[in-house]
C-alpha cells in the first residue's frame, strides 16, 4: 500500500457521521476527522474532535507517531516517517517502528450504528517499558466550516473514572472520552493547520484546534493495549466504571464489527455499505464523501448497484417506499427535505430515475414475494402513475409531454438535468429543450409505467418514433445531445457529449438497436472513453477542459465540459456489450478492457472506493469527491447483473430469492 497523504481512508458509521483521513495520518480536508457525527441523521453535520499527535516514549528516547502540516507549509512531528505498513481491511491500520526498534499497531474503526470511533495501539515489540502519549485536538463547528481560536471554547473537563467528558460550546453534543488511560489537564491552542486540498480547491485552508489534554497508557510488554473510545454524548453506550470494562467494551465491539463486515461479501460490498445511512426510520443512501449528503438523482442511480445488484432489496424497499410520499406534481425532490425546509424540485431526470428503480426492484420481487406488503407495492406504482401523468399533463419548469412523446423541459436560470453546474446565475450547461438523456429516460417511464396502465403504451410508441427521426445525424453517427433547443422547434445542439449513451445501454430499454447504435457506440469509445469514464464533452469541442482545477467557479465551469465521470461507466459497457450481442465472449473482453482498469483505482485516491470524477487527460487524476455512491454503484452493477461471472450471478440470484 503506497503511504502518502492523497490516498484516503473513510470509516462510515450507518447514520451519516464518518471518520477521515490520508494514510500518512496528514489531515488534508476541512473533513478528515476523528468525530464527525449527524446530529440529524443523514444531515446536520459537526466535527467534535480533529485529529490528535501521539508519541511513545522509550529507554531510547520520546518518538512521534503522528505528523500534522502548519501554514506556511511546515510538517511536524514526523511521525509519518515511522510508519512501515498500512491495510484499510477490515479497518485502517497502521504499524510504526522507531529507531530503537519499537514496533506499534494503531487500529481505528467506527462503531456501526453507534457513531463512536474507537482506536487500539498494540505493542508488538519493545526493549524496555514504553509510554504512548495522545493529544487530541478539538474544535465543534460544522463540517463545512474552520475553526479558530476564540474566547468561548470550554476546555473544562468531567472526570470520572475511565470517563472524560468535554463541553466545548452549548448546542453541540458533549464528547465523551473511555479509555485505560490516564488523563492529564494541560489546555492549549494549535494554531493554523495548513489544508492542502482546500487550498488547492481555492477555498480558506487554515484553522486553529483546541487540545484540553493529554491521555498516557504504559505499556509493559509486547501485547499490552492502549484503547480509546470517542463518542458525542447523544450515541448511547453501556456504562463504564473501570479500565477493564472500557477494555471489554472494546473487545466486544472489534469482534462484532469483523463478524459483520465478514458478512459483506466483498471489498465492494463492504464499500457499498458505507453509503447506506439511517433518515429518520427510514433508509437512505449518501451521494459521496465526505461533503454530500443524500440527493434524489444520486440515490435513485446508486440504489440500482449499492442495492439492487448486491441484493440488498429490503434497504432498495425502504428506500424507494420513503421517496414514494414526496412525489408533487409528479415531481421529486432532488434533495429530501429535512425538518422545517422547502423541497428543491430542481430536477427533471431524478424523478425518472425512480421510476427505473422501482421497476427493477418490481422485477426482482414479483407479486407473491414477500419482500413487499400490498400496501408498499401499491405505494411504489401509485408513485409511479403520479410522475408520469404529471409530467405528461406539465409541471414546474416548462416539464410536459410535447405533441411529438417526447419530453420537454427546462427555464432560464434552471439547470435541470445531471449536468447542473453554474457559477453565480450562470447555468454552464442549461441544455434546455429536449435532452437525449432525459428522452430515453421518458420512454422507459412510459414503458414501464405501460405495464400498469395500457393507455400509456401509445405516447411510448409515438415519442419512440419521433426520437428516431429527430435525434439521429447520419452524416456523425451519433445521436444529438439536445433538440428544439431553447423550446425553439426544429432547432438541435450536436455538441458531442455522452449523454447519448443511454439509449443504448444503462436503461432497461435500448432505444436504438442495430448499425446506429453500433456506431454511437464505437464513436463514445473513440473520443469520450477514457480508463476511468467518460468524458462529459469531446475533445476539440468548444469549452473543453483537459483539467479540474482551480478555485470553486472555475472548477464549477469545467465540472460538465471534459471532466470525466466513472458512474458513465456502466452504461457505457453495457451499450458496448449489447452492440456485441451480449455474448459471453463478449462480456469476458469488456470485463478484461474497461473493468479491470478501475480496479488499480481502487487502491489510489479513496481506498476501496471510486471517485466522483477525474481529469479528461493522462494520468487522468483523479477529482472531486474521493468516497461516491452512484461510481461505485455502477461499478457493482457492472460486475453483477451487466458482466456477472456465472458463480457471483448464482450466489447473486440466491440472494434475491430469500425474498420470494
Amino acid at each position: 500500500m503506497h503511504i502518502d497523504d492523497r490516498t484516503e481512508w473513510l470509516e462510515a458509521d450507518g447514520l451519516g457521521g464518518f471518520a477521515s483521513g490520508t494514510t500518512s495520518g496528514v489531515r488534508t480536508r476541512r473533513y478528515h476527522a476523528l468525530l464527525l457525527t449527524a446530529l440529524t441523521p443523514p444531515t446536520g453535520r459537526v466535527v467534535l474532535v480533529n485529529g490528535f499527535d501521539a508519541w511513545v516514549d522509550t529507554p531510547g528516547g520520546s518518538f512521534a507517531l503522528s505528523t500534522q502540516r502548519y501554514a506556511p507549509g511546515v510538517v511536524h512531528p514526523d511521525g509519518a516517517s515511522r510508519i512501515t505498513t498500512f491495510s484499510h481491511d477490515p479497518w485502517p491500520t497502521w504499524e510504526f517502528e522507531t529507531p530503537d526498534g519499537t514496533c506499534i499497531t494503531h487500529e481505528l474503526l467506527v462503531q456501526h450504528g453507534i457513531g463512536a470511533t474507537v482506536m487500539v495501539w498494540s505493542l508488538m515489540r519493545g526493549h524496555g517499558p514504553v509510554v504512548l502519549r495522545v493529544r487530541p485536538f478539538f474544535s465543534g463547528r460544522d463540517y463545512h466550516s474552520m475553526h479558530h481560536q476564540n474566547g468561548a471554547f470550554r476546555f473544562d473537563a468531567d472526570r470520572s473514572a475511565a470517563v472524560v467528558a468535554f463541553r466545548p460550546y452549548d448546542g453541540l453534543p458533549a464528547v465523551i472520552s473511555l479509555s485505560n488511560g490516564d488523563y492529564r489537564h494541560a489546555p492549549d491552542w494549535y494554531r493554523q493547520f495548513l489544508y492542502t486540498a482546500e487550498r488547492e480547491r481555492g477555498l480558506d485552508d487554515t484553522e486553529d484546534l483546541a487540545s484540553p489534554g493529554e491521555f498516557s497508557w504504559p505499556l509493559s510488554g509486547p501485547g499490552e493495549q492502549a484503547v480509546w473510545i470517542l463518542k458525542a454524548a447523544a450515541a448511547p453506550a453501556p456504562e463504564m466504571r473501570t479500565a477493564d470494562d472500557v477494555v471489554r467494551l472494546v473487545s466486544d465491539v472489534r469482534v462484532a464489527e469483523r463478524r459483520r463486515r465478514k458478512g459483506l461479501a466483498t471489498p465492494l460490498d463492504r464499500a457499498a455499505d458505507s453509503y447506506l445511512v439511517q433518515r429518520g426510520s427510514g433508509r437512505t443512501i449518501v451521494a459521496g464523501y465526505p461533503w454530500f449528503t443524500d440527493w434524489g438523482r444520486d440515490t435513485f442511480i446508486a440504489l440500482r448497484g449499492l442495492c439492487l445488484a448486491t441484493g440488498r432489496l429490503g434497504d432498495a424497499r425502504d428506500i424507494l417506499v420513503e421517496w414514494a410520499g414526496a412525489v408533487s406534481e409528479g415531481m421529486l425532490p432532488n434533495r429530501f427535505p429535512d425538518h422545517g425546509e422547502a423541497p428543491e424540485f430542481n430536477s427533471v431526470d431524478a424523478s425518472l430515475w425512480y421510476v427505473v428503480a422501482v421497476h427493477e426492484l418490481l422485477q426482482l420481487a414479483p407479486s407473491r414475494s414477500k419482500l413487499l406488503t400490498s400496501e408498499q407495492r401499491q405505494a411504489l406504482e401509485s408513485a409511479v402513475k403520479q410522475i408520469v401523468s404529471g409530467y405528461a399533463a406539465g409541471t414546474r419548469f416548462g416539464i410536459r409531454m410535447d405533441a411529438d412523446g417526447l419530453l420537454s423541459a427546462g427555464a432560464p436560470g434552471v439547470q435541470l438535468t445531471w449536468m447542473d453546474a453554474r457559477v453565480g446565475d450562470r447555468v454552464i450547461t442549461p441544455r434546455i429543450g429536449k435532452p437525449v438523456e432525459v428522452q430515453a429516460l421518458w420512454l422507459n417511464a412510459l414503458s414501464m409505467a405501460s405495464q400498469l396502465d395500457s393507455t400509456w403504451r401509445e405516447p411510448f410508441e409515438r415519442g419512440r418514433a419521433s426520437f428516431l427521426d429527430r435525434f439521429w445525424n447520419e452524416e456523425t453517427g451519433r445521436l444529438a445531445d439536445v433538440v428544439d433547443v431553447d423550446h425553439v422547434r426544429g432547432t438541435r445542439d450536436d455538441t458531442f457529449r455522452p449523454n447519448q449513451i443511454l439509449a443504448v445501454g444503462g436503461l432497461p430499454f435500448a432505444l436504438i438497436e442495430g448499425e446506429r447504435a453500433r456506431r454511437i457506440v464505437d464513436a463514445v469509445e473513440q473520443r469520450l472513453l477514457t480508463p476511468l469514464g467518460l468524458r462529459s464533452l469531446a475533445p476539440g469541442e468548444p469549452g473543453y477542459a483537459p483539467r479540474y482545477e482551480g478555485d470553486s467557479s472555475a472548477r464549477d465551469a469545467v465540472y460538465h465540459q471534459g471532466t470525466v465521470w466513472p458512474w458513465l461507466m456502466g452504461p457505457f459497457v453495457e451499450a458496448w456489450v449489447r452492440v456485441r450481442g451480449n455474448t459471453s465472449a463478449a462480456r469476458r473482453d469488456a470485463r478484461r478492457r474497461f473493468m479491470e482498469p478501475l480496479f488499480p483505482h481502487l487502491q489510489a485516491a479513496g481506498l476501496g472506493h471510486v471517485s466522483e470524477i477525474a481529469d479528461a487527460e493522462a494520468p487522468f487524476e483523479p477529482r472531486g469527491c474521493p468516497f461516491q455512491a452512484w461510481s461505485l454503484g455502477e461499478l457493482l452493477r457492472l460486475d453483477r447483473v451487466v458482466l456477472p461471472e456465472p458463480k457471483r450471478a448464482a450466489r447473486a440470484g440466491k440472494a434475491e430469492q430469500q425474498w420470494v
